[in-house]
C-alpha cells in the first residue's frame, strides 16, 4: 500500500481555493488514485489535484505552488501510456486543464481558431461543422476525450497526418505558464498589436513548448491555423502478404503525397477491428457512414455496401492498408486513388471492401471503450518515427524482440500487434502495441461506456505479465534509442535528454533551468535530470 502523503498546510488550500474556486481544489483520497494512474501504470499518490473552470487565477495558483515547493504536473484528457502526467514525488499537484474547455475566437477570413487547452479535438470538430472549414491535421483516436493541450504537448496525430503531418505543424502560437507563475505568450500574438496568424517572426518560440512534455510550461491557450474542408473525399483498402510488403506500400503512398491517411493494420489488429461482439457499435458506424455521405442516395449506397461486406472480407495472417484521400472534386480524389491502386499492384497487393477507414472518417471520435479490448484485457503502445529507408529494418528488429520473448509471452497471456502511419511524406509510424490481462487501473473503470463495462469481467492481478510488459518495452524504447528514432507522447518513458548530442543537450538543460530553476514542472518528463531545488 503506497503511503498516504502529508496532505498542504490549510493556508496553501484556502488560497489556492481563492484562486481557483473550492471546486477547482480536489483533496478526496479515490480522486488522486485516479489522477495520479495513466492507462499503463500509477505513480507516487499526488498531494492534491486542481482543476479549475477558467484560465484566471491559474498562473497564481502555479506560482504558489512551486514557492511552496510543489512539483506542478499538467494533465489534459488523461489517455497517456508514457507515464506523462504520473507524479514521481508525493509533493505533486496534478494539474488537471480539461474543465478550461472553451474555444475562444473561430476567424473565417484569417483562416485561424484559438481554444483553451482542455478542449477536445472532437470539440473543434462538432464546432466546425457546416463552416465549410476543418484543421489540416484534426485528431487523434482518442479524439473524444484527448485534449490539444495534451495534443501539442505529446505530438498528437492520425487524422489527416498523411498528408498535413502532426499537430506541431498546425499550431500558430501558444500561451504558457512556467513553473513559476509567469504568463508567456509565443506567436504573432506575442507582439505588440499583433494577432495569432502567424508563427515564425524571428525565434519560433511556440516550438520550445510543442512536445514538452510539459516539462516546460503549462499550455493554456493555443491558436492553430484552418484549412478549407476538402469537398469529396474516397477510401480504400488492400490486403498484402507480409510486414515487408505492407511496409515498402506504405511509403511509396506517403511519398507520393496522394491520401489524407495512410495507415497498415497487421493480422491481430484486423482481428480486432472487425471483433463480432459490439452490435450496437457497428449499427452507430453505418448510420456515421450514411450520414457522411453527400446526398441521401450515396449514403443509402455506401451504407449499404458496408453492410455488405460484413466481417469476414479479410482472410486470416494478412496484412491490411487503409487510404483516404480527398480533394476539391470527385476526378482529382479518384486520380489519387487510381495512384494508389497501381502502387499496391506493384506490391502484390490485392484490393478489398474499404469498410475500415470508411467507417473510421464517418465515425472519427467514438466513445474509448478500447481502453479495454473485448474480453477485457488492458494494452500499452510504443511508437518509433523513422526515415522510410530504415523502417523495415527497425520493424524486423522489433519483431526480433517479440521473439526473444516469446515462450515467457505464451506463458503469461501476452500477445503484440503492430499498427504501421504514415506521417506526411518524410516519416514512418511503427507502433507495437502489448496486450495482456491484468487487474484495471483507474482510467480502466471510468473511461470506458457503461454499458460497455458492463461486458467485462475486470481480470485478476497479473505481476508476471505486468513485469514481462515493462521488460518487453525497456528493450523496444532502448532499440528504438540505438535506432535514432524519434517518438511522439515521450512522457517519462523514452530517453529524450539521454540520447541528445552533448551541446543540445546542454541547452535543452539550460533551457529547463531558465525557465524553471528549481525543477518543479513535471519532475522527469522528456528524461530531464533532477538538479538542486537551491542551485
Amino acid at each position: 500500500m503506497r503511503a498516504v502523503p502529508e496532505m498542504p498546510a490549510e493556508d496553501l488550500l484556502r488560497q489556492l481555493e481563492e484562486f481557483l474556486g473550492a471546486d477547482g481544489v480536489i483533496t478526496d483520497p479515490l480522486e488522486l488514485e485516479y489522477y495520479s494512474a495513466d492507462v499503463y501504470s500509477a505513480g507516487a499518490r499526488a498531494a492534491l489535484v486542481i482543476r479549475p473552470s477558467r484560465r484566471a487565477g491559474l498562473a497564481d495558483a502555479v506560482g504558489l505552488l512551486t514557492a511552496s515547493g510543489y512539483a506542478v504536473i499538467p494533465r489534459g484528457g488523461g489517455m497517456s501510456y508514457t507515464s506523462g502526467y504520473i507524479p514521481v514525488a508525493a509533493k505533486s499537484v496534478v494539474v488537471a486543464l480539461d474543465r478550461i474547455n472553451e474555444i475562444v475566437d473561430l476567424d473565417t477570413e484569417n483562416m485561424t481558431i484559438t481554444v483553451e487547452a482542455g478542449v477536445t479535438w472532437q470539440q473543434i470538430h462538432n464546432a466546425l461543422a457546416g463552416t465549410g472549414l476543418r484543421l489540416p491535421f484534426f485528431g487523434t483516436f482518442s479524439g473524444s476525450r484527448a485534449t490539444v493541450g495534451g495534443g501539442m504537448s505529446n505530438g498528437a496525430l492520425f487524422m489527416g497526418t498523411g498528408r498535413y503531418g502532426t499537430a506541431a505543424e498546425i499550431v500558430l502560437g501558444l500561451e504558457v505558464i512556467t513553473a513559476e507563475g509567469r504568463l508567456l505568450q509565443t506567436g504573432q500574438a506575442a507582439f505588440k498589436n499583433g494577432k495569432p496568424f502567424y508563427r515564425t517572426y524571428g525565434p519560433d518560440l511556440t516550438g520550445l513548448f510543442v512536445h514538452d512534455a510539459g516539462a516546460l510550461g503549462i499550455k493554456t491557450l493555443i491558436s492553430m491555423r484552418l484549412m478549407r474542408a476538402p469537398e469529396h473525399e474516397d477510401y480504400a483498402s488492400f490486403v498484402l502478404t507480409d510486414s515487408v510488403c505492407a511496409a515498402a506500400a506504405l511509403s511509396d503512398i506517403a511519398r507520393a503525397g496522394i491520401a489524407e491517411e495512410a495507415y497498415v493494420f497487421d493480422p491481430d489488429t484486423n482481428r480486432r477491428s472487425l471483433d463480432a461482439s459490439d452490435l450496437a457499435a457497428d449499427l452507430k458506424r453505418l448510420l456515421g457512414v450514411v450520414k457522411a455521405q453527400k446526398g441521401l442516395f450515396r449514403g443509402v449506397r455506401e451504407g449499404a455496401a458496408l453492410v455488405g461486406a460484413g466481417r469476414n472480407f479479410i482472410a486470416d495472417d494478412v496484412f491490411t492498408l487503409h487510404v483516404v484521400c480527398s480533394g476539391n472534386g470527385e476526378q482529382a480524389v479518384a486520380r489519387d486513388l487510381a495512384e494508389c491502386r497501381r502502387i499496391l499492384d506493384t506490391h502484390g497487393g490485392g484490393e478489398i471492401a474499404n469498410s475500415i477507414p470508411k467507417a473510421a472518417r464517418a465515425n472519427p471520435f467514438e466513445p474509448l471503450n478500447g481502453i479495454l479490448g473485448t474480453k477485457g484485457d488492458r494494452w500499452a503502445a510504443l511508437n518509433a518515427k523513422v526515415a522510410h529507408s530504415d523502417a523495415h529494418a527497425v520493424i524486423a528488429a522489433t519483431e526480433a524482440i517479440f521473439a526473444t520473448h516469446a515462450s515467457d509471452m505464451s506463458r503469461h497471456g501476452v500477445t503484440h500487434s503492430f499498427l504501421f502511419i504514415a506521417i506526411s511524406n518524410h516519416a514512418f509510424s511503427i507502433e507495437p502495441v502489448l496486450r495482456w490481462f491484468d487487474e484495471w487501473l483507474p482510467a480502466h473503470r471510468r473511461t470506458p461506456q457503461s454499458e460497455y463495462l458492463a461486458k467485462l469481467d475486470e481480470p485478476g492481478p497479473n505481476p508476471g505479465g505486468r513485469q514481462l510488459v515493462a521488460k518487453i518495452r525497456a528493450d523496444i524504447v532502448q532499440l528504438f534509442a540505438e535506432r535514432g528514432a524519434a517518438s511522439n507522447q515521450i512522457g517519462k518513458t523514452y530517453p529524450y535528454y539521454a540520447s541528445l548530442n552533448g551541446e543540445t543537450a546542454r541547452l535543452v538543460l539550460d533551457l529547463k533551468r531558465s525557465l524553471d530553476p528549481n525543477g518543479l514542472m513535471n519532475p522527469g518528463a522528456l528524461g530531464l535530470p533532477e538538479f538542486a531545488r537551491d542551485s
